[in-house]
């Protein structure tokens, strides 16, 4: 099998999916969808001059002085009539500007005698909020390709925003395969282990904005493979484990049977060599991950995340960012290697601190890691400072 290089397996995935068609839902039901439009403004925002304190509305020319008080201003109604020379409005946050006024005194600056208050001097423009100074009419807001969170929510509601545009979610199908696995609560067999590969791997599908159907584990049987993947409904389906050409890894003829073409056969990277991606007779996509957890999981965050990003209309890009080494490193070797590392900071720059034991197998370290730390093919050994590229991981 031809090893291909990271970024050229992941262009060739990439190639074989397209966005998911959009669909209108409430803002509501927005939270981690991508928008598949472009949401601009109705109004301006504010829609008119409003007061930034609590505290008087008047001309600045009157002031300082004495000033006759003639009504009220609060957020919801307001005062109405135009400010006459000498008069003022007592005025909330919030609330319109009286017409007439161009100042707003607070209230602890001035000093209320019956229906009459002194207010010190004031610019013009004082403790206004002027229309328009956050949005106006037609000015773009959000864009297609954004993620909605709760303060693109908010935007996008004070745009008199109900509905928006968001793309579909896509469908995942989870497979794992494997006489050693079985499901918790059970108990394992002496030559068994607990699969916490594909628990893991429906999270990340919730989390990254598609919805997985976590199937129950196969054993190594190829009709029972051929089966559940016949059996799935989805637009990707993600299989775990069997993705190797032993005599027991059967994931690859399954997919056969049911006229897979291979667009990826493996990868050189490290962990994750097996990962392969294909197109399925009937259509579907099928994307099979190396059963070792570390493996599963790498592969996930370097192809599945993008995959579901582009499916629904957001950039698959690996958002990377630099980092120095805490400590150094080995010189690499022929594949590309994304080693579990730890994120710090010192005086303002990021370090990374990749864990000594990368084994593949080890879900403890995946636990505490909170990034992935690359390393080129053939990199050679890289001292303590370097600088090197990282991949965070989302951590609670």
């Amino acid at each position: 099998m031809k090893l291909l290089p990271v970024e050229e397996a992941r262009a060739r995935m990439l190639a074989e999916v397209a966005p998911l068609p959009a669909e209108s839902v409430s803002l509501r039901q927005s939270i981690g969808r991508v928008l598949a439009e472009d949401v601009a403004a109705v109004r301006d925002q504010p829609p008119m001059d409003v007061s930034a304190m609590d505290g008087w509305a008047l001309r600045s020319a009157d002031a300082p002085g004495g000033l006759r008080i003639v009504g009220e201003s609060a957020a919801g109604h307001g005062y109405e009539a135009e400010l006459k020379p000498g008069e003022a409005v007592r005025i909330f946050t919030g609330a319109a500007v009286p017409a007439g006024a161009d100042a707003v005194v607070i209230q602890e600056n001035a000093e209320r005698d019956g229906e009459q208050v002194r207010a010190p001097a004031a610019p013009p423009g004082a403790n206004i909020r002027r229309a328009g100074g956050d949005f106006k009419a037609g000015q773009a807001l959000l864009s297609r390709g954004q993620r909605i969170d709760p303060w693109r929510l908010s935007l996008a509601a004070s745009a008199g925003r109900a509905e928006v545009e968001v793309h579909g979610r896509p469908r995942v199908a989870l497979i794992s395969t494997g006489e050693e696995i079985v499901e918790a609560p059970a108990v394992p067999g002496p030559f068994q282990i607990y699969d916490s590969g594909s628990p893991a791997l429906a999270a990340l599908v919730g989390a990254w904005g598609g919805q997985a159907e976590k199937h129950k584990p196969v054993r190594d049987d190829l009709e029972a493979v051929i089966a559940a993947l016949r059996a799935a409904e989805a637009e990707l389906i993600v299989t775990v484990g069997g993705a190797s050409v032993g005599d027991h890894d059967l994931v690859r003829a399954a997919g056969e049977a049911l006229g897979l073409e291979l667009k990826v056969a493996s990868v050189a990277i490290r962990p994750g060599k097996p990962t392969f991606f294909g197109v399925l007779g009937d259509g579907r996509r099928m994307l099979g991950l190396p059963g070792n957890p570390a493996s599963a999981f790498v592969c996930a965050e370097l192809f599945l995340r993008p995959l579901l990003a582009k499916y629904q209309g957001a950039s698959p890009d690996l958002p990377l960012i630099p980092a120095r080494l805490a400590e150094p490193l080995a010189a690499n070797g022929p594949r590309e290697h994304w080693m579990r590392a730890k994120l710090s900071y010192e005086g303002g720059a990021v370090m990374a601190q990749p864990y000594r034991d990368q084994d593949s197998s080890l879900v403890s370290i995946f636990a505490v890691a909170d990034a992935l730390v690359r390393r080129p093919p053939g990199a050679p050994a890289a001292e303590a400072g370097e600088l090197v590229e990282a991949l965070p991981l989302e951590r609670a």
